[in-house]
């Protein structure tokens, strides 16, 4: 639900932002088309009647007359300058009266306005030749519309107005826009926390569920072990015990040719024998719950050193292990254990167990020939398959390292509790053993 969260306020950071924007600009885009309409007005009914010939012709009276008409919008109305152009790109009017009667260089849009094209309008410091009045002024609304004379000559009305306006406007409408429009994707966010939640819910019982069954799998694949091993020590084991008296008392008895024959059937199943006990100790170990994991992992010492193969063990005496743990662990072991035995030739087998932070880390390796784990075949190695699928349900990691002559080591990695999906913080790539089953 954190993942969820911290998800949907980053997608409503990254949705509210550029929308943000996209508001101030449209916000601008209005209030410039505002100024340019107002101006638009402004030249129509008040400033085109005013164009006299007197005042092309620069007169006193009608520049006079012109000022006392535009004062108003020059006061109040927020405009802070007023030029009128004729088409030969000079200065008929403006409120600064040393521009009357200047002449500056036509440029190509305003050629277009003459000729009836659209009208501009700007928001920006001004920094032209004929802007010398406007230069310190900030940034200031710039507006070009086409207005006539009374003769009918047609004219270029500019003015400037402070750019305060529009980011007033902008602000006004962007505080205007953002609270709804946060405030209705924070709704989204709780509605689609209703279902969030719901699903949460849903994993969390189906991952109990699993775990359920983990367990139970694990409980029935003890039991059938525990079954195996005893059909094994109570019955065929004894029978080849007997068996192996019997032929005892036979070479007894037996005449002297045949008692090379019974003494070679003899240690061969004597030999038999003692495979089949160690058997059913690696099927399942001999009291796990009570003697705990470090002590049923001692026991398979005898069997390595009856082979001339070192055995070296660290287990720290403080492990914190749940049964289903135990046994997973223990698995990793004797299936680590049948492999440098059956395979690897190893002249040594060492197990390390640690412990931190809540996650338990088991490691079996070997000295032996090792293999290509990109070319082994996987029916070599089918019972680390098998261990490989049941780690991985139990919310593990097992991961096998080997190369050709550098032996082979297999790490499993446990969380805080078996069926919770946990990882270390350092993390290991699977070997193409076990990837093949996930």
């Amino acid at each position: 639900m954190t993942r969820f969260l911290t998800a949907g306020f980053i997608a409503l950071v990254l949705v509210a932002t550029p929308v943000a924007f996209w508001i101030r600009a449209e916000a601008e885009r209005h209030a410039l088309t505002n100024a340019r309409d107002s101006t638009q007005r402004l030249a129509d009914n008040v400033v085109g009647p005013l164009i006299t010939t007197q005042l092309l012709a620069r007169e006193p009276s009608a520049l006079e007359f012109m000022d006392q008409q535009l004062a108003p919008w020059l006061t109040d109305g927020g405009l802070t300058r007023i030029k009128v152009w004729d088409e030969n790109g000079r200065v008929v009017y403006s409120d600064v009266e040393s521009l009357v009667g200047q002449d500056f260089e036509q440029e190509e849009w305003a050629r277009l306005l003459l000729q009836g094209g659209p009208a501009s309008v700007s928001l920006e410091s001004q920094t032209g030749q004929e802007n010398e009045f406007e230069a310190d002024s900030g940034e200031l609304v710039e507006v070009y519309v086409r207005s006539s004379s009374q003769g009918g000559a047609p004219m270029i009305f500019e003015t400037y107005s402070s750019g305060e306006a529009v980011r007033r406007e902008q602000h006004s409408v962007l505080m205007g826009m953002i609270a709804p429009m946060l405030l209705s994707l924070a709704v989204l966010q709780l509605v689609q926390l209703v279902p969030a939640i719901r699903l949460a819910r849903r994993i969390q019982a189906h991952q109990a569920t699993r775990n359920a069954l983990l367990r139970c799998a694990i409980e029935a694949s003890d039991q059938e072990r525990r079954q195996i091993a005893c059909e094994l020590h109570d019955e065929v084991i004894q029978d080849l015990s007997g068996l192996a008296y019997a032929l005892e008392s036979e070479e007894r008895r037996g005449p002297l040719s045949q008692r090379p024959v019974f003494i070679k059937a003899r240690s061969m199943l004597q030999e038999n024998i003692r495979t089949l006990r160690a058997m059913t100790s690696e099927l399942y170990p001999p009291d796990l719950e009570k003697l705990g994991l470090k002590a049923s992992i001692m026991r398979m010492e005898t069997s390595f050193v009856e082979r001339r193969i070192g055995f070296s063990v660290d287990i720290p005496d403080n492990l914190v292990l749940d049964r289903e743990r135990a046994v997973l662990l223990f698995r990793v072991v004797r299936e680590a254990l049948v492999n440098a035995t059956k395979h690897s030739c190893a002249q040594s087998v060492g197990i390390e167990i640690q412990q931190t932070n809540g996650y338990t880390q088991i490691t079996v390796f070997d000295d032996g020939l090792g293999f290509n784990t990109n070319t082994s075949r996987q029916e070599d190695h089918f019972g680390l398959r098998i261990l490989g699928d049941t780690i991985e349900q139990a919310g593990g990691d097992l991961d096998i390292r080997s190369s050709p002559g550098a032996g082979t080591t297999v790490t499993a990695t446990f969380g805080r509790t078996v069926g919770r999906t946990s990882s270390p913080a350092t993390t290991r790539e699977s070997s193409p053993i076990l990837r093949s089953t996930r």
